[in-house]
């Protein structure tokens, strides 16, 4: 699935990035910005950003729980980052004012 229209990045591309990432530390932070500087390519109109925040939870969050199954700690950190996305992030739809026409 194409995630990014902009440079033509794949759901696949970015999820093998946040693993190889994941494989390096666990335990860093990962943001959108450094899932597209791994892929040499940058942000454009960045409305696919926050679908990318959704799968670097949900990469990291299959990934904690396959490589550390007794660690519910990552589980209860990813439940809340969640809990906080939907709270403040995930009103609008990609960022995009509501009259916002792409053609």
């Amino acid at each position: 699935m194409l995630v990014c229209h902009c440079n033509i990045i794949t759901q696949k591309e970015i999820e093998n990035t946040i693993i190889e990432f994941l494989d390096a530390d666990p335990w860093q932070l990962l943001v959108p910005a450094k899932i597209y500087h791994a892929l040499k390519k940058r942000g454009r109109c960045c409305g696919c950003f926050p679908n990318v925040v959704e799968t670097i939870i949900k990469v990291t969050e299959d990934y904690h729980l396959r490589h550390g199954p007794n660690d519910s700690n990552a589980v209860l950190f990813i439940d809340r980052v969640r809990s906080l996305r939907h709270e403040y992030g995930s009103s609008r739809h990609e960022g995009r004012s509501k009259g916002h026409r792409a053609a």
